[in-house]
C-alpha cells in the first residue's frame, strides 16, 4: 500500500465548541467514520493534510465513537479562509512515523527521579510513550492524574512497557469524546 492509498478527502462543517467565551479561538471537525477507519490506530494519530488547500499537520484525538476529531486553531482557520459554520474540504493522510510526544512536566520530573522507570520509558516505542501520556493526560481530576503518574512510574520500573487496561479510543470506557458543539 502506498502513502497516497492512505489519503482521504471529505467535506465537513467547522463546529463551534461550547465554551464561555463569545469568540472561540478554535473550531473542530469530527471525521467521518470511514475516514477514521483508514488511520493506523483508534487512539491519537498524527496526520498531514490540507483544509481548503492550505497545508497542516495535527494530532487527531479519539471521539469515543470509533472516530476521531480535529482541533483547528484560529491561525489555521485564517490561513484556510474558513470560519465556524463553513463546510470545508479536508484531505488527510497519516504521517509515516508518529512524532515523539511532548512529555508533560509533572511526568518528566517524576521519571527523572525514578531511574528504573526512566530506563524502560526510553526503551519503549513512540506509540507506547504516546499511550502512556494519553492515559495520564486524559484524567479529569488532578488527584487522578497524580495517581496515574505514580502508577506509570511503578509499572515502568517493574519492566512494563505498555499501559494496560487503557482503551485508547474511548469506545469501551467512554473516556474520550469530541468537544460539545455550541448551540
Amino acid at each position: 500500500m502506498t502513502k497516497t492509498d492512505l489519503k482521504s478527502q471529505f467535506e465537513a462543517k467547522l463546529r463551534r465548541p461550547a465554551m464561555l467565551s463569545s469568540e472561540p479561538s478554535w473550531a473542530f471537525v469530527i471525521l467521518p467514520k470511514e475516514v477514521s477507519a483508514t488511520l493506523p490506530r483508534r487512539g491519537r494519530a498524527t496526520v498531514e493534510g490540507t483544509i481548503n488547500g492550505h497545508g497542516f499537520r495535527a494530532t487527531l484525538d479519539p471521539d469515543g465513537e470509533l472516530s476521531h476529531w480535529l482541533r483547528l486553531d484560529k491561525a489555521l482557520l485564517k490561513d484556510a479562509r474558513a470560519s465556524i459554520g463553513d463546510v470545508v474540504t479536508l484531505e488527510i493522510m497519516p504521517v509515516e512515523q508518529e512524532p515523539e510526544p511532548e512529555i508533560p512536566s509533572d511526568l518528566h520530573e517524576t521519571l527523572a527521579a525514578a531511574p528504573e522507570a526512566l530506563a524502560v520509558w526510553e526503551d519503549t516505542t513512540t506509540i507506547a510513550r504516546l499511550d502512556w501520556i494519553h492515559w495520564i493526560t486524559s484524567s479529569k481530576q488532578s488527584k487522578t492524574r497524580a495517581q496515574r503518574i505514580r502508577n506509570a512510574c511503578d509499572m515502568l520500573a517493574s519492566g512494563k512497557r505498555r499501559v494496560c487496561c487503557f482503551d485508547q479510543s474511548g469506545y469501551y470506557s467512554k473516556a474520550f469524546s469530541a468537544p460539545k458543539e455550541a448551540d
